[in-house]
């Protein structure tokens, strides 16, 4: 199973006069992350690096920014998918200090900064969402909203035309059986549409 975030977490180390300011965050892709990261060059002018490690939809990414190879998003990106994160940003903002690490050194404080700031995060488990589509005459209108706020579906979209539509989604295993009971309880007036 994996986990995503549910709200940002920070965390702050100083390691031989060098500042390093972690955070990790969900976020829904790559583009995100690069917005993210591209505010935090801004905000941090004088910083001497933003490294970053991002695992979200299939991308992954590791970003040293002028440290030494290897030695920065490499190792963030281990403890993002040691901790089986998806969906998942981790940032590193360093102010140097003056006093050089060696690569044994920065692949311990950027993995510890980023550990850290974990230690305050809420991981939630993520589950993967299938998307439903319904029509119904008018008079099941109320009773398919009842059944979705019942489900703990999030509804979508709806349609109002000869009939009303429903775009809906819920947890991929709860939807073959929500399927059967709203058939059920529609008693053949319900129709399943192609969910594109």
């Amino acid at each position: 199973m994996s986990f995503t975030l549910r709200e940002p977490a920070h965390a702050e180390l100083v390691i031989k006069k060098s500042r390093f300011i972690a955070c990790v965050q969900p976020v829904d892709g790559r583009a995100e992350a690069q917005a993210i990261v591209d505010g935090l060059r801004r905000q941090h002018p004088g910083a001497a690096h933003v490294c970053w490690a991002l695992l979200a939809g299939g991308q992954s990414a590791a970003v040293d920014d002028g440290e030494p190879g290897g030695t920065a998003g490499r190792p963030m990106l281990d403890v993002l998918r040691h901790q089986q994160l998806e969906g998942a940003l981790a940032t590193v903002v360093r102010y140097f200090g003056g006093i050089k690490l060696g690569a044994g050194g920065l692949v311990r404080a950027y993995t510890d900064s980023v550990a850290q700031a974990l230690l305050g995060a809420e991981k939630v488990p993520r589950q993967r969402l299938q998307l439903l589509r319904a029509s119904v005459p008018y008079a099941l209108e109320g009773l398919l909203r009842r059944e979705i706020v019942a489900a703990g579906a999030q509804l979508q979209e709806v349609r109002h035309a000869a009939q009303v539509t429903f775009t809906l989604s819920l947890p991929e295993a709860q939807a073959a059986a929500f399927q059967a009971q709203l058939t059920e309880l529609a008693h053949g007036r319900l129709a399943w549409l192609d969910a594109r």
